[in-house]
């Protein structure tokens, strides 16, 4: 457990390179930047969870591969889900890596069943009481689980929605939550409102789970929803209002770029 002279230590190490990363030039290569191209809540809802859907493996690569997706909806996303044009999609057309056409129909059918009951996802996800939930991103999950479901003769696809969520981690939802409810008008939108920053969790991955253990803030070794939750409890600490400011940070402490931290420098955080 953290002391309070390592927590503060910890926080103005976090809080500098957060503030570093945390920058409009963080855009141009990261995923963030394809929601970010529209105005209207519905399009930029689709293109954050389709974004996220497929932000794993190489960012150049996943960049390309939103740039595909955006070309098959005619950088049109909300029109393109409620006309349906999706349905004439090959099966097996590839997207991104294991992520094909059919698993994109099957979230286009699920966005066209929500999007007919209400006037966003925002809407829908306050209807599903995700604000009043102690978890809201797993909440989330679960109640477009079931829409997704009944949308698609009852079949579940997990490389939409993962759907083992007593332990998944939802990195994923959890980054594409972080863009639409962070409001600090610098790289995230902040247009929902359905939640507050200070309830969102940290996108956890291999990387992030490492810096933080190296910065000695966690030690279980799984990178799961128990260790999302223990690492956001330490976040809130720092930031009640806003814990996931610091998933720029842990980010990038390691990354290797020109403005990131040495792996020096998080020693040095650690010992202080």
């Amino acid at each position: 457990m953290l002391d309070n002279d390592l927590l503060k230590s910890l926080k103005d190490y976090l809080d500098r390179e957060a503030t570093r990363i945390n920058d409009t030039l963080f855009i141009n290569n990261d995923p963030v930047q394809f929601p970010r191209r529209f105005e209207r809540l519905q399009d930029i809802e689709i293109v954050a969870i389709l974004s996220a859907s497929i932000a794993w493996g190489n960012r150049k690569m996943i960049c390309n591969n939103c740039e595909k997706m955006l070309r098959i909806m005619e950088n049109s996303p909300y029109e393109y889900v409620l006309e349906g044009e999706f349905e004439g999609l090959a099966d097996e057309l590839n997207i991104h890596r294991t992520f094909f056409a059919r698993n994109f129909k099957y979230a286009m059918r699920g966005f066209r069943q929500i999007y007919s009951n209400y006037t966003s996802l925002n809407d829908f996800a306050r209807a599903c009481g995700v604000g009043e939930s102690e978890t809201p991103s797993w909440r989330l999950v679960e109640c477009m689980q079931q829409q997704f479901s009944e949308a698609n003769n009852g079949a579940t696809d997990s490389q939409c929605l993962p759907t083992q969520l007593k332990n998944t981690a939802l990195k994923r939802i959890n980054m594409a939550l972080r863009w639409l409810v962070r409001n600090d008008g610098i790289v995230d939108m902040g247009v929902w409102n359905a939640i507050t920053p200070g309830q969102l969790f940290i996108p956890l991955d291999v990387h992030v789970g490492n810096t933080a253990r190296g910065l000695g803030m966690i030690e279980r070794r799984a990178n799961d929803k128990k260790t999302v939750i223990e690492l956001t409890d330490i976040l809130r600490k720092m930031r009640p209002d806003d814990p996931v400011i610091y998933d720029y940070a842990l980010f990038g402490i390691g990354i290797g770029e020109k403005s990131l931290a040495s792996n020096e420098e998080i020693h040095k955080a650690n010992t202080i």
